[in-house]
């Protein structure tokens, strides 16, 4: 089954599986794909499914929509196009292929001596290992809860006021800035949109909620 994989300065944010005839792709909450950003268009571009053809349709949107950096009215999608809409980058996916992709990577990440079965290597690493991490909300409504980072990407925050995303790579955890005017803090110091890397007992401030991260 095909997908998008949203992200922005190379932090993903988002998968989305391609289930419907018509995935609708735009700033307001009621499209499939929201993107919470001025660049995007309320609804801004559409993605059609007609058996094993995949298409992407501009809805005359302000700022327009590129597809391997060539802007577009209508354009059938292939495996590995990238779709270009403000900053956010969308790249199309067949199911098929990245799963045999992940396979792959797996197996790297085990050979480095990431896996179960070779923690050794783990403590030269200045990074928590991409074991099991978890937030901590220290501050706040939610304050005790406990967040597991069971996915590849989690994201953390409040849409249109500061978002932040935290990746699992196979060396750790890093976090990144997404969105919102108001900044994210790592240990006191502003976290930007390049990915820093996370240790146990980071403090992140985001949205005026405290968060440690923390390794098992």
């Amino acid at each position: 089954m095909p997908k998008m994989i949203v992200s922005i300065d190379g932090v993903v944010i988002k998968e989305v599986q391609l289930t419907k005839d018509r995935t609708t792709l735009g700033r307001r909450p009621y499209n499939d794909i929201v993107i919470d950003n001025l660049a995007v268009s309320g609804e801004h571009a559409v993605i059609q499914l007609a058996g094993n053809e995949v298409s992407l349709e501009d809805l005359n949107s302000t700022n327009g929509t590129y597809i391997n950096g060539k802007a577009v009215k209508k354009q059938q999608l292939a495996n590995n196009d990238t779709i270009e809409i403000g900053k956010y980058k969308i790249k199309y996916v067949n199911e098929q292929e990245a799963e045999g992709f992940e396979r792959t990577m797996v197996i790297k990440a085990g050979s480095a001596g990431l896996g179960a079965t070779a923690p050794s290597a783990a403590p030269s690493m200045p990074a928590a290992p991409a074991g099991n991490a978890a937030i901590k909300v220290l501050s706040g409504a939610a304050a005790g809860r406990e967040v597991p980072l069971v996915k590849v990407v989690t994201t953390i925050g409040k849409p249109g006021v500061a978002v932040a995303a935290i990746t699992k790579r196979p060396h750790g955890f890093v976090v990144a800035h997404v969105e919102g005017s108001s900044k994210p803090t790592l240990n006191g110091q502003p976290i930007g949109a390049e990915p820093v890397t996370l240790k146990d007992g980071d403090v992140l401030e985001l949205a005026g909620t405290q968060m440690q991260f923390a390794t098992a």
